[in-house]
C-alpha cells in the first residue's frame, strides 16, 4: 500500500531522512516512533507529497509519487499534527469542500459525515463555524474529513494529541475498521502504549535512520515497547 524505497532528504549539510525504506501493506496499521527532531514528520510530508526530496522513489497504492502525485494523493488522505483548516467555514462547509475536491456523490458524504460526525460527536456543531471550534474539535473535523472519501492509505502525525479519552478510543477504532477493509494507516506517535496496543508492525527512526522494523512482537519481544525504544535511543546515542 505504502512504499518507501532508499528515501534521503537533505536540508543544508544534514540529512534529515538517510536511505530510509519501509513497506506498509494493505491491512496493516503501520506505528512510526522516534524522538522529536528523528525525521518522522520529513517522511510523512515527503509521503504526502508535501516535501520534495532528494534520493528514492515512494509509491501509493501502486502508484509512483514522483510520476502521478495527482493520483497518490487521490488515493491517501492526510491528517498533521496541527490541522489546519479553513476557519470561516462551517464545520459542515469544510467537509462538503473536502468531498467536493475528491468528487464524492452526495448520498456517499452525507452518509459518511452522518456517520462519522456521530462516532466522533461532532455532529451537532457542524453548523458553527471552524472559528469557534477547540483544538479536539478540529481534530475530529479533520479526521473525519480524512475518512470521506474512503482512501487507501490514512497518514497521520500525532493523530491522538489534543483528543479525549473518548475520542481516541473511537478514532483506534476507525484505524482498524479502515484496515479490516483493506486498508493501511501509517502514523507517528510519541504515545508508546498506544502504538504497542493498536499497532500491527512500529519502525523506529533516529537522525534519520531506521534503527528497528518489522512486526510489533519481533521489535518489543518480551520487554514493553517503551523499553525498546529508551535502549535504542541509548545505544544510537
Amino acid at each position: 500500500m505504502l512504499r518507501i524505497e532508499h528515501l534521503t532528504k537533505v536540508y543544508g549539510d544534514k540529512k534529515a531522512v538517510d536511505d530510509l525504506t519501509l513497506h506498509i501493506a494493505p491491512g496493516e496499521i503501520y506505528g512510526f516512533i522516534g524522538h522529536n527532531g528523528a525525521g518522522k514528520t520529513t517522511t510523512i510530508k515527503s509521503c504526502c507529497g508535501i516535501l520534495q526530496f532528494d534520493h528514492g522513489e515512494i509509491a501509493v497504492d501502486g502508484v509512483s509519487l514522483k510520476r502521478d502525485p495527482i493520483e497518490c494523493k487521490r488515493r491517501l488522505a492526510y491528517i498533521p499534527d496541527n490541522p489546519d483548516l479553513y476557519e470561516f467555514l462551517s464545520g459542515i462547509r469544510y467537509l462538503n469542500f473536502i468531498a467536493d475536491i475528491y468528487g464524492v456523490s452526495a448520498s456517499d458524504r452525507a452518509a459518511r459525515i452522518r456517520r462519522y460526525g456521530d462516532l466522533l460527536e461532532l455532529t451537532g456543531d457542524l453548523a458553527q463555524p471552524v472559528s469557534a471550534y477547540s483544538h479536539g474539535m478540529k481534530q475530529k473535523l479533520a479526521i473525519i474529513a480524512a475518512w470521506l472519501h474512503d482512501p487507501r492509505l490514512i497518514i497521520m502525525d500525532e493523530p491522538f494529541v489534543g483528543l479525549d479519552p473518548k475520542a481516541s478510543h473511537t478514532l483506534k477504532v476507525m484505524m482498524r475498521e479502515h484496515c479490516d477493509r483493506g486498508g493501511a494507516i501509517f502514523f507517528s506517535t510519541h504515545v508508546l502504549e498506544v502504538a504497542e496496543k493498536l499497532c500491527d508492525r512500529v519502525a523506529i527512526i533516529k537522525s534519520g535512520r531506521l534503527v528497528k522494523a518489522g512486526t510489533m512482537e519481533d521489535v518489543k519481544g518480551d520487554t514493553s515497547l517503551e523499553d525498546v525504544f529508551l535502549e535504542l535511543e541509548e545505544d544510537h546515542g
